[in-house]
């Protein structure tokens, strides 16, 4: 087996499996749980997305992420090399590590903006710890008790129209997670997750008891789990299945990083099968939580994207205690974010240190930096840059500013792109005795392992990545697939 760039690199690994997992859950639980899950799950019709949701990640999100951890695993090095070592001792072409490239330049792109949303998240828990303070510790009142609702909803609009304020806030979110990369992995991102991971749970169980108790609980769970077949159209399938895909942060060459430092104690499948259902259980247990207070206050479940920011602020307007738990939820939120963030720096800061042999502080300093000033530019297109779209005329980015631009080029082509290559990497090209070596599984798992990361997992991502580009596609006519899953 190839050992070398991770040991040569810092000497660091996690100190155990559970370090191991609370790290690589923490990498998978953020925004893309917290906002993105209720979001989809509020416009795609509740149970039928939910369900549907499920069965893709144990069918499509689990296989990729264990193929992920063990080529990292077995490499111990940062993501392109460790795929490079693989492809070497299976007799294929080492120009396979372009599919941690292309999966690590989706990381850095990502964190770019991501630093952005969690400047975004800090803006909000001063908003409510200000309100808080205000009101003298009203413990049962609601939130922004001198302000009417269009006030709460013009928050988020007010701040991007604030460049100091915005750019202050990304600037701070990005020092802090470049911060903890830099003090390494047993001395900052273990620290952080095994600290802000159990800190973020308890939080969050604790608002989600909290909505159950003081808002309508009951028609939450009805929305989230009753099961419509009417409902399962094509889309929603297709949503759902883009949702498991990106909840897990597939394709980003974080669980290859992350792998990397795993000891050969760790069951890798166990383990796996552990974040997914953490991630998800997580995804479910948000909408438990926003979603009583939303359905309380009368609001709409299917804001998209402004769920969190503008419709869940304002229904903390008349809940009791709104400005103290509002407070506590974004704060749980930031856990999540950071989280998130680092592992997403960690990836090409590790390649960087590969690359050129510096130092890891200096590292994380310089691709931290890289990442925030294209930031800069995502958070201005809220504003001063709003009229300049340079890339309009590809139909993909037709009318999208930068911020939308990165998320587009991430989200619908480099992520999709690198876990379709990972599968088929996994499945096809790999050496399957070196591949069985590493997995931990045995059996009938062991097949349906090997069919899912061959067949449907490569099949699904060519999906993911057509629906991406080609979104004007009339997808309904894919009703046929919808047909048999009702059936079945």
């Amino acid at each position: 087996m190839v050992t070398g760039a991770v040991a040569g690199i810092s000497g660091d690994k996690w100190s155990g499996r559970a370090a191991f997992i609370l790290a690589a859950v923490g990498s998978a639980v953020g925004l893309g749980n917290l906002w993105r899950f209720p979001s989809e799950a509020g416009t795609n019709g509740g149970g039928a997305f939910v369900i549907f949701y499920i069965g893709c990640v144990v069918l499509i999100g689990l296989p990729v992420l264990l193929s992920e951890t063990l080529i990292g695993r077995h490499g111990q090095a940062s993501a392109p090399r460790s795929v490079r070592a693989v492809a070497r001792e299976s007799g294929a072409s080492e120009h396979w590590a372009i599919l941690a490239t292309v999966g690590m330049l989706g990381a850095f792109l990502i964190i770019s903006f991501y630093s952005v949303l969690g400047g975004w998240v800090l803006f909000y828990i001063g908003q409510f710890a200000s309100d808080f303070v205000g009101s003298l510790g009203n413990f049962t009142g609601g939130a922004f008790a001198d302000r009417t609702a269009e006030d709460v909803q013009s928050l988020l609009p007010a701040l991007f129209a604030d460049n100091t304020l915005l750019l202050s806030l990304h600037a701070v979110f990005m020092a802090v997670t470049v911060f903890v990369v830099a003090r390494g992995v047993s001395g900052g991102i273990e620290v952080v997750a095994t600290w802000l991971m159990p800190a973020f749970f308890i939080l969050f169980l604790g608002i989600t008891i909290y909505g159950a108790f003081t808002g309508n609980f009951a028609e939450a769970v009805t929305f989230l789990f009753s099961f419509d077949a009417s409902k399962l159209t094509g889309s929603v399938m297709l949503s759902a299945l883009g949702q498991a895909f990106f909840s897990l942060s597939l394709g980003s060459a974080l669980m290859i990083t992350y792998g990397a430092y795993a000891g050969r104690e760790v069951n890798l499948a166990k383990t796996s099968a552990i974040i997914a259902a953490a991630d998800t259980l997580v995804a479910i247990i948000a909408g438990l939580a926003i979603f009583p207070i939303v359905f309380a206050a009368g609001l709409a479940v299917d804001g998209g994207p402004t769920l969190m920011f503008q419709t869940l602020p304002t229904g903390f307007m008349s809940m009791p205690a709104g400005s103290f738990i509002g407070m506590l939820f974004f704060v749980m939120v930031f856990f999540a974010a950071l989280t998130s963030s680092v592992a997403l720096l960690e990836a090409p800061t590790v390649w960087a240190i590969d690359k050129f042999g510096f130092s890891r502080r200096r590292t994380a300093l310089v691709v931290g930096g890289l990442a925030f000033a294209i930031g800069i530019l995502a958070a201005l297109s809220f504003n001063v840059l709003a009229d300049f779209k340079p890339l309009t005329f590809i139909p993909i980015f037709e009318g999208q500013g930068v911020f939308d631009i990165l998320d587009t080029v991430t989200g619908k082509i480099l992520l999709p792109l690198a876990a379709l290559l990972t599968a088929i990497f996994a499945g096809w090209i790999a050496d399957r005795k070196l591949i069985d070596a590493e997995n931990g599984i045995s059996g009938w798992l062991h097949m349906l392992y090997r069919f899912l990361i061959a067949w449907l997992c490569p099949l699904a991502l060519i999906v993911i990545l057509l629906f991406g580009l080609f979104g004007d596609i009339e997808w309904e006519n894919l009703e046929i697939y919808v047909v048999v899953v009702r059936f079945f």
